[in-house]
């Protein structure tokens, strides 16, 4: 080394570099498969958690893997330069392996993987990498021990720390720079360079103190490093390759044209004959015709009924509010009634960019009418801060089948929606159905959105089939079921439309069928156990719609948990999940109906049997003299915290994405962030605290993880109300900073109670490091599978506080 390097070594040690680069790979590698995966499970956050937890547990076992080789090995540098290598080599390989995952399944082209196929790719696919990045943790934590020379734990509070710090920093770079600059390919092989110097600088930092090391893994790394350097010359057609093999996986017959890239989430443009499809994240945005289209054709004829269906139920609609549906002909349709103003909302701005080549030109001249005003925006936060009223709102976007769709679907948005109509005003949304409404799962979605709505409007009415339409006013007068009346109020405004004619009032709202839905949903949803049961067979002729409308008033109120939708209970979302399940693979049904069945309070029973267990395993120790309960006490604390923070990281994620909007590109900021909280509670706790191997400090923690869950649990709901989208911002930041703080404060106090009680520093940071993973995982996958959608967003909180109030008790038990 020269004079020059040397005296830079001596200011930066060693394995710094390493393990901030570790916590920085470790960051966008996570991230850039989240993104991936969600693609291929079509942007569910259902999927969130399973993702999380998969990762969690391979970083876990790959914690303990590492713990286990790093107490026997010689030369850890060595074998942490080879794991790096290792990282680089199968990063592109799991990628290649995601976008090629519906090949590994017996799956219809179109269908959605069902929960149990998400769970095992990510196990799969996700193994390699994780474990890779685990056993780097402890390899790094013995390294840093030995270069201070210590024989505690203080090597692992130190890596811990300033993984922490690189993982804020990846967070970052991914959300500002690689996601907009990069692809995927490129993220990982930039990630593995990084890697690949980190490494550099700690064998070259090695050899400079031992000279019994080789010079061949530093020429080794180098040579990878010009090779990963060259590689980017083709990366960017081997990213293409790899899409174009997700596609013929996914939709063989459609063939894909271009791909951007946007934060809002993956773009495809798909190409079937004259049709072109777009797709976001892995979700069908909207189709139309081919670009030298002039008349609405079959791909724009659902948009020209939606557009006509909706204007006339409102006597005179001068100004209406769009959101989603424009690119697809719903603004060409609605521009042939005498309106004077359209405000269109499209959220991501890309694919306004990317459709406009495709589109048919009519829906362009559209968009460039005067009366047109195109805003890119999230329509969700638009409708709550906007100081603009409208005649019509209509919501033209997918199914709620997921919690992003969902939020347009909920009670709170139904009341925002309410005070931003004109008096007389009318709301009008649609969804996906089954004409003969026989399924429960469909029925039960159905009759959700119908007993929502009716928490904001006094007059709800449900039409159509296999598309069923919703319209909601306050106004009896606006909204009608009579086809002559819609039809004369058309052919008043002189609306000229080659997608539609005014005789389609009949088929939309032919008699028999509006009687028999109408009873369906208005009916369905009273009794205790209606989400577990079939829709009752109503009578052969039900009454009138106005008859049903006066016999509701006498009907008992709908069951809240199973048919409210809400920001913070979104059972909407899980209904549609299921109902889509049915529709793509009803092979997994009865799991959503157990899934149902579960109870609050089921946890309090468990929580139970663990305080006694610690109970017995105290009795068993005094009578031979060892310590079990002192080794559960510690091991079941750092579990806690992992399950507890994760399930309050999903409860603030969740209720962020509610009351904010959409979360895909502030997945890395927002982690960043909880990063910034643990980093900076470890670094206090490792400053601060000098003796750590204390049960009584971690008691503490752990109550104050606790009291901090059950405050999340009553701020989130109260966080809705707040109107300024960066107070909403700042608000949600500093819960994720606290919830990061009080589980970076913990590890370093568990970590040293564990070597006291084992007296072996790999040990214990492998056991500590692993079981607070693993209770990650269960807490992920809990919070966002089950707890989240069934029970609430609040009760994924107060599930971390139970879980950290037995903790606190198994140690109040177990210290001496």
């Amino acid at each position: 080394m020269t004079a020059a390097t040397q005296r830079f070594s001596q200011r930066l040690p060693r394995q710094i570099p390493a393990v901030l680069t570790l916590g920085l790979v470790s960051q966008v590698v996570q991230v850039m498969l989240l993104r991936e995966l969600l693609m291929v499970f079509h942007g569910n956050e259902f999927a969130i958690g399973v993702i999380l937890a998969c990762w969690m547990l391979w970083v876990g076992a790959g914690s303990r893997l590492g713990a286990i080789v790093a107490e026997r090995a010689k030369r850890p540098v060595m074998l942490a330069t080879w794991n790096t290598v290792a990282v680089l080599l199968l990063l592109p390989v799991t990628l290649i392996l995601i976008r090629g995952l519906r090949g590994f399944f017996d799956v219809l082209p179109g269908a959605y993987l069902s929960v149990v196929d998400m769970a095992l790719a990510c196990l799969l696919v996700m193994a390699p990498v994780c474990l890779a990045l685990g056993a780097q943790f402890v390899l790094l934590a013995r390294i840093w021990r030995e270069c201070v020379h210590a024989t505690d734990t203080i090597g692992a509070d130190k890596t811990y720390a300033s993984e922490a710090g690189g993982n804020i920093a990846g967070g970052v770079l991914f959300s500002f720079v690689f996601v907009h600059y990069l692809n995927a390919f490129e993220t990982a092989m930039l990630a593995g360079v990084l890697m690949l110097a980190a490494a550099l600088w700690l064998i070259r930092g090695a050899n400079a103190e031992s000279s019994q090391l080789s010079k061949t893994p530093i020429r080794v790394l180098f040579t990878l490093l010009i090779a990963t350097g060259a590689s980017f010359l083709f990366l960017e057609r081997v990213d293409d390759w790899a899409y174009r093999l997700q596609w013929r996986l996914f939709a063989p017959e459609h063939q894909l044209i271009e791909t951007h890239q946007s934060e809002h989430g993956t773009i495809f443009v798909v190409q079937r004959g004259d049709q072109y499809s777009f797709y976001q994240s892995g979700h069908l945005v909207f189709t139309t015709a081919e670009p030298g289209a002039h008349e609405a054709a079959l791909e724009e004829q659902d948009a020209a009924i939606f557009a006509h269906f909706a204007l006339v139920q409102h006597e005179d609609p001068r100004e209406i509010l769009l959101i989603g549906g424009g690119l697809r002909g719903m603004i060409r349709e609605m521009a042939f009634h005498p309106i004077e103003r359209i405000d269109y909302i499209e959220l991501d701005e890309v694919l306004t960019q990317a459709a406009a080549p495709y589109v048919p030109r009519a829906t362009l001249e559209a968009l460039a009418d005067p009366r047109a005003r195109l805003l890119h925006t999230d329509g969700r936060l638009f409708v709550k801060t906007t100081e603009q009223t409208y005649d019509m709102i209509v919501v033209d976007i997918p199914d709620p089948a997921t919690a992003v769709l969902n939020r347009y679907y909920t009670k709170e948005f139904f009341r925002e929606a309410k005070a931003r109509l004109n008096p007389g005003g009318v709301l009008v949304l649609g969804v996906t159905s089954m004409a003969d409404l026989r399924g429960l799962a469909v029925t039960n979605r159905n009759a959700t959105i119908y007993h929502t709505l009716k928490t904001a409007f006094s007059r709800v009415l449900p039409a159509g089939g296999r598309f069923l339409y919703y319209f909601a006013s306050d106004d009896p007068g606006q909204i009608s079921p009579d086809p002559d009346e819609l039809r004369a109020r058309y052919m008043e405004r002189g609306v000229e439309s080659e997608g539609f004619s005014p005789w389609q009032f009949e088929m939309l709202l032919e008699d028999s069928q509006l009687r028999r839905i109408n009873w369906t949903i208005r009916n369905h949803g009273r009794t205790p156990g209606a989400h577990l049961q079939r829709p009752e067979t109503g009578p052969l002729f039900p009454d009138s719609i106005a008859e049903q409308e006066q016999a509701e008033e006498e009907l008992p109120p709908p069951n809240e948990r199973f048919f409210i939708n809400s920001d913070f209970r979104p059972i909407g979302y899980y209904h549609t999940l299921m109902f889509w399940n049915v529709l793509t693979r009803a092979d997994h049904t009865e799991a959503f109906l157990w899934l149902m069945r579960v109870q609050a309070w089921w946890i309090l029973p468990v929580a139970g049997v663990l305080l006694a267990g610690a109970l017995a395993l105290r009795f068993t120790g005094a009578q031979t003299g060892t310590r079990p309960d002192a080794h559960l006490a510690v091991l079941f604390a750092v579990f806690t915290t992992g399950l507890s923070t994760m399930a309050i990281q999903i409860a603030v994620l969740f209720s962020f994405q509610s009351v904010y909007g959409f979360i895909y590109e502030m997945v890395g900021l927002i982690t960043a962030l909880f990063m910034v909280g643990l980093a900076s509670g470890a670094w206090l706790s490792q400053r601060y605290i000098r003796r750590k191997a204390n049960m009584n400090l971690l008691a503490v923690v752990q109550l104050l993880i606790a009291l901090y869950a059950v405050f999340i649990a009553g701020a989130l709901p109260v966080s809705a109300a707040v109107d300024n989208p960066n107070h909403v911002f700042v608000l949600f930041s500093i819960l994720t900073i606290a919830a990061g703080l009080l589980n970076g404060a913990g590890f370093p106090i568990s970590a040293a109670c564990s070597m006291q009680l084992n007296r072996r520093p790999e040990k214990a940071t492998g056991l500590v490091y692993g079981a607070e993973l693993f209770g990650g995982c269960l807490g992920g996958a809990l919070a966002s599978a089950v707890i989240a959608p069934v029970l609430g967003i609040p009760a994924c909180a107060l599930f971390a506080a139970v879980a950290n109030a037995a903790a606190f008790g198994i140690i109040v038990i177990a210290r001496r």
